[in-house]
């Protein structure tokens, strides 16, 4: 009989230890471990990767030769390795062109159908072709707004959010600071208008044009002075502050500047489409009466329902077979707990679990079989109601003769593993070795096992008294999204869960209408690196905000923190050293040695993004990108520096022996000890530390970092700032990507917060976390038009205990369950 076991010999992936390991094809199998521990270097950098080399291997000569600068990972050999597909949680993020329908292809099937079995109006005799329903085709997209649907304008009160100052004084908020603006304030002056009268007094006449003309007249400037500093008069050209805001928005290559201008401009629908992205032939075609931007927009359970008609039709006509296409296509994603989607949702505001769940229903519709699929924790931002579902999709895939690999967190999806594989004992250089292979059963008698103590304990949970409020912050009237009028009561003080299924609402109630109602009140006072602002962002523009009819008990909050999961950086070029700022102190330190004086260095030629210091191959960014065509582009280490990012010159400066190259390829848990006696830089490390991070190295690119290491590097960035005042922590699934023995490092560290006399709001599927919070507010019933209601408040138990609760079941089992973390 042929060998039905994937063979592994001598794996030294990254912290590997020379792994030997025999998995199951044709099985669940779950690699799990504490996060850094190798589980992922073992399935995805070993397996994954040989599998991908191997299909490289033969596809054509010319793309094979730069295939071959990726490298093969580090292991002896693979025996028994079928080809392999990954669905790995997207570190990148998406466009706003991107959408649930590209995601799936589900709108190549829905525009073919409109093309060729579409009502088309009255004496249209030619039929368009599915590209013409595309909004991001040439054909297809709207004139007016480029196929986005939404076009930005500025308003006299984008522009000037304050008309009681002067323009001397800066009622132009929109122009830019320094010596620019003053210029343009100058200039204004030489023209004649008065920038020492309050905005509102001007004649309207003069505000629209010094706003909104597009003239740009040059005038003589005389400029007035310091004493002392040279009075030369000058040619200044005028540029009104919409022309100034609309052309730096498009064409300034600087993000910072790109975002600080967005925020005097004003979205609104597009008044030629409506809306709607598409160009008026198309949407003079229709389906059922509707035409495709209705159908777009329709959550997918809703349009399962209204092409089911059709689909159910037993002729072989076009229309029925493309119906019916659509309709296994979408019960599979309804199925994942996904039906609350529209096709036409933009990919920027999905979770990383609702993106990797899209292309895992993908995958079930694809027919393959004999194939290993890699999933990374696929229950990730799951509701426990949704993992059952998962779960059964999972059984599925395997049933059609595939095998799965599953790296895992989640205890409830370990269980119902065929085969575990556990990582460990511990993270970075202490992990990296197999404890067990085997039936789930068997991790029993593992001692060494941090994941053993989750998976067996009979210990009853610790019971801990819910913390009292010292008062609570009320929202009225809340419409945003799926919420409707909804009002919400946040108590101060203690630390508070959000539930309920996916797409109930807990993240745009949380990290969107909080945070929004919260930054408001605080104004410029508003801190927190950690993220604010960004959830705001997408290539599309500013998003809708929430409305509000009333808020009570802002004067309490003093400061707010918003941590999220998006990347600290897009390349490789940004990473945790720079990111939490210990790599300035560590530039110092290399500064200030003999060596470096002697020869002028300052701290700026360690730093990888200043000339003199870096390699110029890659520029510092230790990697050089390869593009591969037909394939996704990725990163291989530069030829010239291997990696170190920095010229030899740089590297011949040491510190205690080693180079500013072998400090960055340090973890946190070793630099802490070759730096303990550096205060700026000890401060940031013990922080990561106490997160979990201590197996992170230094230098590690933000592209391969997860959403939750992400996450976690932020909370660190604000734990090791100076506190002050009463600080208002949002964190949006924070467990996410944690092992359970982790996720008890954090809660200690989040729940100190609130010791501290905080507040703490997390958005949390985890029902170990949710167990020990002092109150619990869980939305739902559903997800999409079925959510948005808050359908239990209280604490814990009390929720546990609510009827028409999804999440109360569930919680009330964890209560009673031992191992609760």
């Amino acid at each position: 009989m042929a060998d039905s076991y994937v063979r592994v010999r001598g794996a030294r992936e990254h912290n590997l230890r020379t792994v030997d390991v025999d998995i199951p094809r044709d099985a669940l199998v779950a690699f799990t471990g504490v996060s850094g521990s190798g589980k992922s270097s073992l399935a995805f950098g070993t397996i994954y990767a040989e599998a991908q080399r191997r299909y490289f291997e033969s596809v054509a000569p010319y793309a094979r030769r730069l295939i071959h600068q990726v490298g093969a990972p580090k292991v002896e050999d693979i025996t028994g390795l079928p080809p392999a597909v990954a669905l790995e949680q997207r570190r990148s993020a998406p466009t706003s062109r991107s959408s649930v329908g590209t995601v799936t292809t589900l709108s190549n099937t829905l525009r073919m159908l409109f093309s060729r079995a579409g009502d088309y109006p009255e004496g249209v005799t030619e039929r368009l072709d599915s590209d013409a329903f595309s909004p991001n085709t040439a054909v297809g997209a709207c004139p007016e707004c480029h196929g986005l649907g939404r076009v930005h304008r500025v308003t006299e009160d984008s522009l000037v959010p304050d008309p009681s100052l002067s323009i001397r004084d800066g009622a132009i908020a929109a122009w830019p600071g320094a010596w620019q603006g003053k210029n343009l304030r100058d200039i204004l002056a030489a023209l004649g208008h008065d920038t020492a009268r309050p905005w509102r007094e001007l004649p309207r006449a003069d505000r629209d044009w010094i706003l909104f003309t597009d003239e740009e007249p040059v005038v003589t400037v005389h400029p007035v002075r310091d004493v002392g500093r040279i009075q030369r008069p000058y040619q200044g050209r005028y540029m009104s502050a919409k022309r100034y805001v609309l052309h730096t928005f498009a064409d300034s290559k600087s993000d910072t500047l790109r975002k600080r201008v967005q925020g005097f401009m004003v979205a609104e629908p597009c008044p030629v489409c409506d809306g709607r992205r598409l160009r008026p032939e198309a949407l003079a075609v229709t389906f059922g009466g509707q035409d495709i931007a209705v159908l777009a927009g329709l959550p997918l359970s809703a349009l399962a329902d209204l092409l089911r008609p059709t689909a159910q039709r037993a002729d072989d006509e076009v229309a029925p077979t493309l119906a019916r296409d659509l309709v296994a296509r979408i019960e599979v994603l309804t199925e994942l707990g996904l039906g609350y989607l529209s096709m036409d949702r933009p990919s920027p505001t999905l979770s990383a679990g609702e993106l990797q769940r899209l292309r895992l229903a993908t995958q079930l519709r694809s027919g393959l079989f004999g194939v290993v699929y890699v999933l990374d924790e696929p229950s990730a931002g799951l509701h426990p109601a949704d993992t059952e579902s998962l779960l059964t999709v999972l059984g599925r895939l395997k049933e059609a003769g595939n095998s799965l690999f599953v790296v895992e967190h989640d205890m409830d999806v370990v269980r119902r593993a065929d085969w575990l594989v556990d990582v460990g004992p511990h993270a970075g250089e202490h992990g990296g070795q197999v404890l067990h292979s085997g039936p789930v059963a068997g991790l029993a008698d593992v001692e060494g096992s941090a994941t053993r103590r989750f998976l067996f304990t009979t210990e009853p949970p610790p019971g801990r008294t819910p913390r009292i409020p010292s008062g609570e912050l009320t929202l009225h009237g809340i419409t945003l999204h799926n919420l409707r009028g909804l009002d919400a009561a946040f108590p101060l003080g203690v630390f508070t869960a959000v539930t309920g299924v996916s797409g109930s609402g807990k993240s745009t109630l949380v990290t969107r209408v909080l945070a929004e109602a919260v930054g408001e009140h605080l104004g410029a006072e508003r801190d927190g690196a950690a993220g604010s602002g960004e959830a705001a962002d997408t290539d599309s523009g500013p998003m809708a905000r929430a409305q509000l009819t009333g808020a009570r008990g802002l004067a309490a909050v003093d400061r707010l923190v918003r941590v999220d999961q998006k990347p600290i950086g897009r390349t490789p070029r940004s990473n945790l050293a720079t990111y939490t700022g210990l790599f300035d102190a560590v530039r110092k330190v290399f500064a200030a040695t003999d060596e470096a004086r002697a020869r002028g260095y300052t701290a700026g030629r360690f730093s990888f993004n200043v000339t003199s210091g870096r390699c110029e191959t890659c520029q510092g960014e230790g990697f050089v990108a390869v593009e591969l065509l037909f394939l996704p582009g990725t990163y291989t280490p530069c030829t010239a520096c291997h990696g170190a990012r920095y010229n030899p010159e740089t590297l011949q400066i040491t510190y205690r022996g080693r180079t500013v190259a072998d400090v960055l390829a340090m973890t946190v848990d070793t630099a802490a000890g070759f730096l303990d006696d550096v205060p700026a830089a000890a401060r940031s490390l013990r922080t990561l530390q106490d997160v979990g991070l201590g197996y992170l190295r230094l230098g590690q690119p933000a592209t391969e970092l997860s959403g939750g290491e992400a996450q976690r590097i932020k909370l660190a960035t604000e734990l090791q700032r100076a506190r002050r005042g009463h600080t208002l922590y949002l964190l949006d699934e924070p467990t996410t990507g944690l092992h359970p023995a982790d996720t008890e490092v954090l809660l200690s560290q989040l729940h100190g917060l609130v010791d501290a006399g905080n507040t703490v709001v997390v958005v949390e599927h985890d029902m170990g976390v949710v167990a020990g919070a002092d109150h619990v507010i869980d939305l739902g019933p559903g997800g999409g038009a079925d959510g948005g209601r808050i359908v239990a408040t209280g604490t814990p138990a009390e929720v546990a205990a609510a009827p028409g609760s999804r999440t109360a079941p569930y919680l009330a089992r964890r209560r009673a369950q031992p191992g609760t973390s």
